[in-house]
């Protein structure tokens, strides 16, 4: 129940498809999702090779709570051995394609191998074909979402990829649902290695509940807790979308500005979620089973970046606005728009830009190699840099290797905002200290949805504790990893999470999540069995890296981060005290001073034998 129990392999050197059975206890001891695809890589991908190799494997993993009835139960993982990193990585999206994989017959797809030609794949009601997507080659990720709908139903549902993955533009990424986006860490690329344009799903399969006066109770009970905390008004997120999250970290001083070298922005309020819906938003829009509808739909009617589509969000906002300088919000949205139809992840592509004009700005970089000038604050540059990009042209060559290896080749690392080679989401370290640690030990490189606890340091959810303190930091980090990785398996978004699924406390624990998975699943989970499953997801993860080469020296933040002391604003004076949280966290996980998992500890969580 809640699984439905079958698994879709796709072996693209042979070009055929086979339905393999869902291991129920396995399923049970990770939940689904991202838990899932961590033990399949772990058990089938060679951690050592190249991730553009064939025998690297993409696998897409719904949850059990995925296309149930359950309040945005409408998410799913992209799992792969990042091009980016040489990790791991576990990028998620919503929308209304991952429900739709559910009810076409599957609780994921795992594609390994190499197709020869372009292809891509048809899931219809339980069977699957390859088809060729030769003419689809080159074409940008609305047109070929356009395209496969009309060669397959038009009420199927798209994951593509644009011509940022087919260069292998090392942070492309797949597009679903034409502007949600499984972004992070080149799962586009991977998808673009293996010559795979897309994937179409349709079914009408219900996913099956194992308790439903329970499940139905319980959805009742939460639901009612929601609209009583929404009574004063909708929640923020409705009324402007992510982008509102400038806001707070504005006033802690934690919005990354020119590169991270300073933590406010003196024009934020030009970029900020009231602009965007005042002056650009057309409708809001929502994913599968989802009561806020935080999603934007947008258009710039007139001037020189004119164009609709979705987005932007915060973390977009933040990438392409205020950390390259830029106040024109017209031309953030048009680099938005750009980077959804290339299929391209804002955050990197942002920060990566943004680095590249710190290096400008120092004369390292000379325009005779960029091709024109590149200061902080060029709305056009970025928007054509954006462009170049993704289709690897000119300069944009360099752009699409990522930060880290950009500024290694011009002999300053230093300069780029990265752990383990991926770019910096949108909270500065030095004024967020919890998501100093939380960058350093995301086992997918920088990342804010591994964990994020800019919930309980910013925002106050479900309370508040001072950023800038570092001692609690270690507890609380591994709490909200452990709670996230729970969210993500059982196939939700954290944002209704956060509020309505976990306890109101410091020590946040999954209750809510806890009483669904086992009306759904029939699992039977004790809260501690729950927690056990959640360790055992992240210390999955981790073997995979301690396999590829990774410890405790791939733990860090740039020097910046930990020894430049924040130049002004609320933060003013203050570092990452990353060297001091980070014995106390491997202490807490149960991992050695080199960041490894102990023999005891892979026991406990019936992870020996590797």
């Amino acid at each position: 129940m809640g699984w439905m129990g079958k698994i879709l392999r796709v072996d693209l050197t042979a070009g055929t498809t086979a339905v393999e059975p869902l291991e129920r206890s396995k399923a049970v001891d990770y939940v689904g999702g991202r838990g899932l695809g961590a033990r399949m890589l772990l058990d089938e991908v060679p951690a050592t090779i190249d991730p553009f190799s064939p025998a690297n494997e993409v696998i897409f993993l719904t949850g059990p709570l995925t296309g149930t009835a359950t309040p945005t139960g409408a998410r799913y993982m992209v799992m792969t051995k990042s091009p980016l990193t040489g990790a791991l990585t576990c990028s998620n999206a919503g929308g209304q394609f991952p429900a739709m994989l559910k009810r076409a017959g599957f609780d994921g797809i795992v594609f390994e191998g190499s197709s020869a030609e372009p292809v891509y794949l048809w899931v219809c009601e339980g069977a699957a074909e390859l088809r060729s997507a030769a003419h689809l080659w080159g074409k940008d990720t609305h047109e070929t979402d356009r395209l496969l709908r009309q060669e397959t139903r038009e009420d199927a549902k798209t994951a593509v990829i644009g011509p940022a993955g087919e260069r292998r533009v090392l942070f492309a990424s797949i597009m679903n649902d034409r502007d949600r986006a499984a972004g992070r860490s080149g799962v586009g690329a991977v998808m673009g290695s293996k010559n795979i344009k897309g994937v179409v799903v349709f079914g009408t399969a219900k996913v099956p509940v194992h308790d439903p006066h329970t499940f139905k109770t319980l959805l009742k009970d939460i639901m009612a807790g929601f609209k009583q905390a929404t009574q004063k008004g909708p929640l923020p997120l409705r009324v402007y979308g992510t982008a509102i999250t400038s806001t707070g970290t504005q006033s802690v001083g934690a919005y990354p500005t020119r590169n991270f070298q300073q933590g406010t922005f003196e024009h934020w309020k030009d970029i900020g979620g009231e602009v965007l819906t005042e002056k650009y938003l057309v409708r809001t829009k929502s994913c599968y089973s989802c009561p806020i509808g935080c999603g934007r739909v947008t258009r710039v009617a007139e001037g020189p970046f004119q164009g609709e589509g979705e987005g932007p969000e915060y973390e977009t906002v933040y990438a392409l606005g205020s950390n390259c300088g830029v106040r024109d919000f017209a031309a953030v949205i048009k680099a938005n728009y750009i980077c959804n139809e290339m299929g391209m992840d804002t955050i990197s592509a942002g920060a990566t830009i943004a680095c590249a004009m710190e290096m400008y700005e120092r004369g390292i970089l000379k325009e005779h190699i960029i091709g024109r000038p590149l200061p902080f604050g060029d709305a056009q540059a970025l928007v054509d840099m954006v462009q170049k990009t993704a289709l690897r042209e000119g300069f944009g060559n360099e752009l699409a290797e990522g930060s880290l290896r950009l500024a290694t080749r011009y002999g300053c690392p230093e300069l780029a905002m990265v752990s383990k080679g991926q770019e910096f989401a949108g909270y500065e370290p030095r004024a967020e200290k919890g998501m100093g640690l939380a960058y350093a030990t995301s086992p997918i490189g920088a990342s804010h949805m591994r964990g994020d606890p800019a919930y309980i340091e910013i925002l106050g959810i479900p309370v508040l504790v001072d950023p800038l303190t570092w001692e609690d930091k270690p507890q609380i980090v591994k709490d909200w990893q452990d709670v996230f990785a729970l969210i993500d398996s059982a196939g939700l978004c954290v944002f209704f999470s956060v509020r309505n699924l976990v306890s109101k406390t410091k020590d946040i624990r999954p209750v809510r999540l806890l009483e669904l998975l086992n009306a759904v699943t029939g699992a039977g989970y004790t809260l501690e069995s729950l927690m056990t499953a959640a360790e055992r997801i992240i210390n999955t993860e981790r073997l995979f890296l301690v396999k590829a080469g990774f410890d405790a020296k791939d733990d860090t933040l740039p020097r910046r981060m930990t020894h430049e002391p924040m130049p002004v604003g609320p933060a003013q004076g203050h570092v990452c005290e990353l060297e001091k949280m980070l014995p106390l966290y491997y202490r807490l996980r149960g991992w050695d001073s080199s960041g490894r998992p102990t023999e005891e500890l892979l026991r406990r969580l019936g992870l020996s034998d590797h």
